[in-house]
């Protein structure tokens, strides 16, 4: 049974929930961390990647990727990829085999080449391996969040990634509408039963801006518009307190630290880290030592300087909000509540900003980090057939037009407009097209240009519809095709069959008011109808890895999960040896001084020396065989000792058992012995008082006959 988990893939942190226990729990790391962050890095031997990734990132620059989100299923000559290109430390180069996106880094000793989609697998794995250590259930379903903005080619990428980590992508599904999936299943006593609430939801993370207006009521969720900037965030704050920095220290210092990606990268998480103090605090100091050239920076910065600093950041803010109430057909006073979530909205500054333009106060009531994975959880726990949820009905907003088109033949169009801008999913459309056969082609593509993000590529997807055989005497057959949107935001066509005009026989109903006998025989009448002839075949050109790409992809996985296993799993035995080796020499000269002689203590003594200088040597990169071969030979002799040790350890143990079993017995005894005397007492006292009562009756009768007479 698979255990449901949503990943909530941030671009600095991921958020990882799973449904169990009768609720959605977030996950923690190997740090007990509630995020991890979202970085893959590289080294000599394994990889790097979350907590370690970014703990090495420092020292490990030039060969550590980050943004990860960003650059999935991006085109090299896309226009984002100028703007991404400046928060990458890494060489990013073309990826031949697709026009996307690949990493150059140094792993294993040798320049390799990784493009995004597997990056985000690695990534992916470790977030999967992460999610079976702390629930050590079977992880395979996942629904993984994307931002709104997302192209069909992006939510491939995406979902192929997860394939390539061994996860099944239930649904890909965008960041707020997860959000409000969240509050409309855990906030559902606060909600009407008939009427919609209208609520707004803002994100603002660390390096996207999204809004969403949603009609939520008991059970059921639509989202009515939705708006973004691509390039608003935490990390554009960052950069401006950088760079305000930089400069100072130019002047002041006589250095240009934008010249060293590491004095940058410290900069710059110097900056992150100000800004967050300055959420708090209205001032903050701003230091780093020996930060370049061995010259330490020293500085300061008010909330006020920080917030003329970002001033034309925060101009930006509007155009998302309005754009997003636009298309729902809103205005700010018919929105019931604005719920804010996303790191960024804890600075004042943003949400200062966010109430001024809805003109109301706003709402934190959702959790800010972990909303969007707590609802991509509860979403993943709703496609598994073995956890029982509330139902709970939701349609996310199409926000991008889509056209099918196809060679015209006999047809008087050539295309049909059949997902439109503003319209939900998942969403079915049926069309019917008169083919001669045997095959025909259809292509999907976006057909609004100034409805895309610029530079998104226009075609979709191309289908080869077969098997297209007109019936004896027909020169076309009419081809119903089942066109889908799915619940993943990916355009499909799910069926394809012939269908032909044929006689059959169809019950004559009686008239309305007419009586018919019981006894008669049913009429029939023959009537012409469009019957299925049979089914099509359908194959599929996307966006998505074709199955011998996704195969390598996988295998390639599979090996270095393997060489990071062993890499761990060898020094985990050097560090055993290590540890053996100095623990060893300790209780020679403590707990195992009577229980060695003089010249076992003496060779065992010059094998932990020898062993000793060997692992700080030679052997400080050897291999697992080694380091267990040494830690035997060792074990061979210490165990030997540690035996008699043990041997005398149980002996003390068992003479303390038997000296408290004779105490024991002796409590026992004497307790029984105090039992009986005081049994004894009483039967005395008893007899005493009995004797005492008879002399009493006696003096009593001899008083009554002194006085008859």
């Amino acid at each position: 049974m698979s255990t449901p988990f949503g990943v909530d893939l941030g671009n600095s942190n991921t958020v990882i929930a799973c449904a169990r226990n009768r609720g959605i729990d977030i996950i923690v790391n190997e740090v007990s961390n509630r995020s991890t962050p979202s970085i893959v890095g590289f080294g000599p031997k394994s990889r790097y990647l979350g907590e370690t990734a970014k703990n090495q990132q420092t020292s490990n620059i030039k060969n550590t990727v980050e943004n990860l989100k960003r650059i999935i299923g991006l085109p090299h000559n896309h226009p984002d990829f100028k703007i991404e290109e400046k928060f990458f430390t890494v060489p990013l180069t073309k990826n031949k085999s697709d026009n996307g996106i690949s990493a150059k880094v140094k792993y294993l000793n040798k320049n390799q080449e990784f493009n995004a989609t597997q990056l985000l697998a690695m990534y992916l794995d470790k977030i999967k391996d992460t999610a079976f250590k702390e629930t050590k259930g079977n992880i395979t379903d996942i629904c993984l969040s994307v931002p709104d903005w997302y192209t069909e080619k992006q939510r491939r990428a995406a979902a192929d990634a997860c394939r390539i980590a061994g996860l099944n992508p239930v649904r890909i599904v965008n960041e707020l509408t997860a959000a409000a999936v969240g509050y409309g299943v855990f906030k559902a006593a606060d909600l009407p039963e008939n009427d919609y609430k209208k609520v707004a939801f803002v994100d603002v993370g660390h390096s996207s801006y999204q809004v969403s207006i949603a009609a939520i009521k008991r059970g059921e969720l639509k989202i009515l518009g939705t708006a973004f900037d691509k390039h608003f965030g935490g990390r554009d704050f960052d950069y401006a307190i950088a760079e305000h920095f930089a400069n100072e220290f130019k002047s002041k210092y006589k250095i240009d630290v934008t010249e060293n990606p590491k004095a940058f990268y410290r900069v710059l998480t110097a900056a992150e880290k100000l800004k967050k103090v300055l959420s708090a605090n209205t001032q903050a100091p701003f230091n780093i030592e020996s930060v370049m050239n061995d010259v330490d920076v020293s500085s300061s910065l008010s909330r006020e300087e920080l917030e003329k600093l970002v001033a034309p950041l925060l101009q930006r803010f509007n155009i998302p909000i309005e754009t997003a109430l636009k298309e729902a057909g809103l205005k700010p006073e018919e929105l019931d509540s604005i719920e804010v979530i996303g790191g960024s909205s804890r600075i004042p500054a943003v949400k200062t900003r966010i109430a001024e333009i809805f003109g109301k106060p706003l709402s934190f009531t959702l959790n800010q980090d972990e909303a969007i994975a707590k609802g991509n959880a509860y979403i993943c726990a709703c496609h598994s057939p073995t956890v029982r949820v509330r139902p709970f009905k939701f349609e996310d907003y199409n926000l991008y037009t889509v056209s099918y088109f196809w060679d015209k033949e006999d047809e008087d169009e050539d295309h049909l407009e059949v997902f439109p801008k503003g319209g939900l999913f998942p969403s079915t459309k049926l069309i019917t097209l008169y083919r001669k056969g045997p095959k025909f082609e259809v292509i999907a593509k976006y057909t609004k240009p100034k409805e895309l993000p610029k530079g998104t590529e226009h075609f979709i997807a191309k289908w080869t519809i077969g098997n297209v055989e007109p019936s004896s005497g027909e020169s076309s057959i009419a081809v119903k095709l089942k066109l889908r949107n799915d619940p993943s935001g990916f355009y499909t066509i799910e069926s394809a069959h012939t269908v032909e005009e044929q006689i059959v026989k169809e019950l004559i109903e009686p008239k309305e008011g007419e009586t018919q006998d019981e006894d008669a025989e049913p009429q029939y009448k023959e009537v012409k109808k469009l019957v299925k002839k049979n089914d099509c075949s359908i194959e599929v050109e996307c966006a998505a890895l074709s199955e011998p790409e996704l195969q390598k992809y996988i295998e390639q996985e599979s090996q270095m999960i393997m060489e990071d296993k062993l890499v761990a799993d060898t020094e985990e035995r050097k560090n055993q040896l290590e540890e053996y080796i100095y623990e060893l020499r300790g209780k020679l000269e403590d707990q195992y001084k009577e229980f060695a002689s003089k010249q076992e203590v003496e060779k065992l003594t010059g094998l932990l020396q020898k062993a000793e200088d060997w692992l700080y040597e030679d052997g400080y990169e050897s291999t697992k065989a080694k380091y267990i071969a040494k830690y035997e030979e060792l074990a061979s002799i210490g165990n030997v000792i540690r035996g008699r040790y043990l041997a005398k350890e149980q002996e003390k143990k068992e003479q303390y058992r038997q000296k408290q079993e004779a105490a024991q017995a002796q409590a026992m005894a004497e307790k029984m012995a105090q039992a009986r005397k005081d049994d004894g007492n009483k039967d005395d006292k008893s007899k005493n008082n009995s004797n005492n009562k008879n002399k009493k009756n006696n003096k009593k009768d001899d008083e009554g006959d002194i006085s008859m007479d």
